[in-house]
């Protein structure tokens, strides 16, 4: 049967279990939304080895079935063992519409299933509507500044990745689904590359994509020195210290830290974006924050445009005070 299959990407758990990756229940309430929109049936895929609860935990929403692709080959991700077990899946299941979280690993297969299937991926989609019964994707251009709206052309089936924070979990609805183990045929002759595990630039490396909480520094800290003023904030919440591009640029902080259209796109439950102007280039970065709040001295800054709370002052004053509120 025709309809939705959303792909949902696992994470490695704090001991070494497969769960599901942050943006995983995006790329569902994505998938749902074209289901709505289009009045298909939409299910979901699991890929992995031992990842049964996983796919149990998605069986706790409301879609029609749960594939868990179960193989010990797909244990460790290579592109062409997902490739190959995928292109089964779909043609098995008559998907019409693939949809996948835009996150590093999809970005690195989802292509090649797209042209091995003879058709295109259209990535990083912030938006999903209907007009005359046809879907209509859109997507950002020129950082932002610009946004283009996308139909595919042509039978499916069709590709879809969506941009972290686009799409919101959290209003998914509740149901009991089955769950199916697909019998993926997959030899190891066919997989040219070998996993060496995930890659970490330094010990500091930390994926902004999985934060909560967000502490984001602009140019209004004027000195490497002063980081340490907003770095008491973020300790004081339990959050992951960011940056605008100017301050990873002068190497204040490492570019792993860098929020924006050149660095990571983040949506956080808060971000607190701190002595930060708000140029479309950090915007495009993290404007699927649920709640931001912004500090600055300037009350024109384009900040308070997206903000969802704002402080109208001098961070060197406004910071201390919130940290000695925190602390109490």
């Amino acid at each position: 049967m025709s309809g939705v299959l959303a792909v949902l990407e696992l994470a490695t758990g704090s001991h070494g279990e497969p769960k599901l990756h942050k943006m995983a229940l995006e790329a569902l309430a994505a998938a749902k939304k074209i289901g709505a929109e289009l009045g298909l049936p939409v299910s979901a895929a699991i890929l992995g080895s031992g990842a049964g609860s996983a796919a149990a935990a998605v069986a706790q929403f409301a879609v029609e079935k749960v594939y868990f692709l179960d193989h010990a080959l797909l244990a460790n991700y290579t592109p062409d063992g997902f490739v190959v077990a995928l292109e089964q899946l779909i043609a098995t299941s008559g998907a019409q519409y693939v949809v996948f979280p835009h996150t590093y690993q999809v970005r690195d297969f989802a292509p090649k299933l797209a042209t091995a299937m003879g058709q295109v991926l259209a990535s990083d989609v912030v938006g999903i509507r209907s007009e005359d019964g046809a879907l209509v994707l859109v997507r950002q251009l020129f950082q932002g500044k610009i946004n283009a709206d996308l139909q595919f052309q042509g039978g499916g089936p069709h590709f879809v990745s969506v941009q972290a924070g686009a799409f919101r979990a959290d209003g998914l609805e509740t149901g009991s689904a089955a769950v199916e183990t697909f019998p993926v045929e997959l030899s190891a002759d066919q997989i040219r590359t070998k996993s060496m595990g995930l890659f970490r630039e330094s010990s500091r490396a930390v994926d902004l994509t999985v934060a909560d909480i967000i502490v984001s520094v602009g140019r209004g800290i004027k000195d490497a020195d002063n980081i340490g003023i907003v770095q008491e904030l973020a300790d004081a919440l339990g959050a992951e210290l960011a940056a605008s591009r100017p301050i990873c640029d002068n190497g204040w902080l490492p570019m792993e830290r860098q929020v924006g259209s050149s660095g990571q796109t983040v949506a956080p439950k808060m971000y607190l974006a701190i002595g930060i102007s708000g140029a479309i280039q950090h915007l495009v970065g993290m404007k699927g924050s649920k709640t931001v709040v912004a500090i600055n001295k300037d009350p024109e800054a384009p900040i308070f445009e997206v903000a969802d709370y704002g402080i109208v002052g001098d961070l060197f004053e406004v910071v201390p005070a919130l940290v000695a509120e925190l602390k109490k």
